[in-house]
């Protein structure tokens, strides 16, 4: 086991998100961070400004210049070579266990990606996949399916536990209700995840999520309690957004 976890994923000027809050969070969970950056973007609390995708000739050197990692996460990618090139070294380097977040929209709307990575995504990542964490839209994206109820979440993560994902979690943040509910799905079944819903605007949420799960994995954790103190980490660093913290 090596509490070491490696992060490929764009930069965010504002650190709200991105390589800069996946770093935070492998910090509170005591492990430390290696980087892959995919792309560099200028952003803040209000949106994208502009992005740019790295070579990803250099993404590659990058990836294989880490040692040691005990898992790997996977955030904004940019465009297909960047998605081919992240699974090759995957597949190389046997890099285990794997927490992709489907990544190709800003929570303010913008773009992440050149067209669409969609089929990609499905097609190299996916199957490569120990946990799958997209939202509400990204789950739409990838099944083809709405995604408007936590049935549809439980469908659209069983339909993508069958694309070769060892494990799904769809997040269910962007429901109404005073309870936001998470759903996981993997060959134990499936298991709901629910907490007080804090309203405050804010991003990075789901870079700090999927970053909490990897390092719990890195740490020995099982995938249930991964997903719960991960999710427990979010939900207190909205509430502290909300109290100006």
């Amino acid at each position: 086991m090596h509490s070491r976890v490696l992060t490929i994923a764009g930069s965010d000027s504002s650190a709200g998100a991105g390589i800069q809050a996946d770093l935070a969070t492998f910090a509170h969970f005591g492990v430390s961070g290696a980087t892959a950056i995919t792309a560099i973007t200028a952003q803040n609390g209000h949106g994208v400004i502009a992005w740019s995708a790295v070579d990803p000739g250099l993404v590659r050197a990058q990836i294989e210049a880490t040692d040691h990692v005990g898992a790997v996460k996977t955030g904004m990618l940019g465009n297909a070579a960047i998605v081919e090139t992240v699974a090759e070294a995957i597949e190389k380097r046997g890099l285990r266990p794997y927490v992709l977040d489907p990544v190709t929209i800003a929570g303010s709307g913008h773009p992440l990606a050149d067209g669409d990575l969609t089929p990609v995504i499905l097609e190299r990542l996916v199957p490569l996949a120990d946990l799958v964490t997209p939202n509400l839209g990204e789950a739409e994206a990838l099944t083809g399916a709405p995604v408007r109820t936590i049935d549809d979440m439980a469908v659209a993560a069983l339909a993508l536990q069958r694309r070769g994902a060892r494990a799904v979690l769809v997040k269910g943040g962007h429901l109404d209700g005073d309870i936001a509910t998470d759903v996981l799905c993997d060959k134990s079944g499936v298991r709901f995840f629910r907490r007080a819903r804090v309203n405050v605007k804010t991003h990075g949420t789901g870079c700090r999520l999927s970053a909490g799960i990897a390092a719990k994995l890195a740490l020995g954790a099982s995938l249930d309690a991964a997903v719960e103190a991960a999710g427990q980490f979010v939900h207190d660093f909205i509430v502290g957004r909300r109290n100006g913290e």
